[in-house]
């Protein structure tokens, strides 16, 4: 007769992720969590009616799970929700759409699983929740803040103030000379002056510029300031940025309002 396998409990702060079915109650929730980072791990029956924590192992809920350790996948032992963001943020299309990027970025950014990565967890759980809360910031806004500052704690932040090349300080940035001066190259990793300009290079608008130091800054003021097409080139640098650096494509960054 075999003995049961011993395991090991622990309890953590976790935003939910993803959820997948799994057989005809069970769901498998990806987790990320303050202490022990991305974590898969079974809810037993949460499909059910009569679960006592369903709801709460939902995406984009803040919650306290204890969970116990198994040879493949672990399982979630408790539950207990801290704030539910959910369904404030599922009636919201652009609030959403721009949560899915989020939690989908974060998930790719953690290719470990069980490895912490407290910064990235803050600042996930952070932009979860001014999606959820009654916050007047655009979400679209909230997301390219978020993806810019999670390259950033990944070793890929953009030069945005001088040439990614050289290091030298761009004319255009000095003085405000009109777009036809400013270059960024993605590969190049942001701002290149004139002299590093490569083939391909975007022409970016001083007020994009001026919005992406905003948001990689969190200058909410400057960065709420900004008008539509400023946001919608930003918003275009940022996702070629991000996608460049994972080498494909997110499948929620398409969806995302941008109106």
């Amino acid at each position: 007769m075999s003995r049961a396998y011993p395991r090991k409990l622990y309890r953590d702060d976790a935003l939910v992720l993803r959820c997948q079915k799994l057989g005809e109650a069970d769901r498998i929730v990806t987790l990320f969590t303050r202490r022990h980072g991305r974590v898969r791990a079974v809810g037993k029956g949460v499909r059910r009616t009569t679960s006592r924590f369903g709801a709460r192992l939902e995406p984009f809920g803040h919650i306290d799970v204890q969970i116990a350790e198994g040879r493949s996948l672990h399982v979630v032992s408790q539950v207990e929700g801290i704030s539910l963001y959910g369904r404030r943020i599922g009636s919201d299309y652009a609030r959403y759409t721009a949560a899915s990027a989020i939690v989908e970025t974060a998930e790719r950014l953690t290719p470990e699983e069980q490895e912490p990565a407290l910064r990235l967890y803050l600042l996930t759980l952070g932009a979860v929740r001014a999606l959820g809360d009654d916050d007047d910031r655009s979400p679209p806004l909230i997301l390219d803040s978020y993806l810019l500052r999670a390259m950033a704690l990944s070793g890929w932040a953009p030069a945005l103030t001088e040439c990614a090349v050289c290091g030298q300080v761009p004319e255009s940035l000095l003085d405000g000379v009109g777009p036809q001066q400013t270059a960024f190259s993605v590969p190049a990793g942001g701002v290149v002056c004139v002299n590093c300009r490569p083939p391909g290079a975007a022409a970016p608008s001083t007020a994009t510029m001026s919005l992406l130091t905003a948001l990689a800054a969190g200058d909410w003021k400057t960065a709420g300031a900004s008008d539509g097409p400023a946001r919608r080139q930003a918003s275009g640098l940022v996702a070629a940025l991000l996608q460049w650096h994972l080498e494909r494509g997110l499948r929620s960054l398409p969806l995302v309002d941008r109106r």
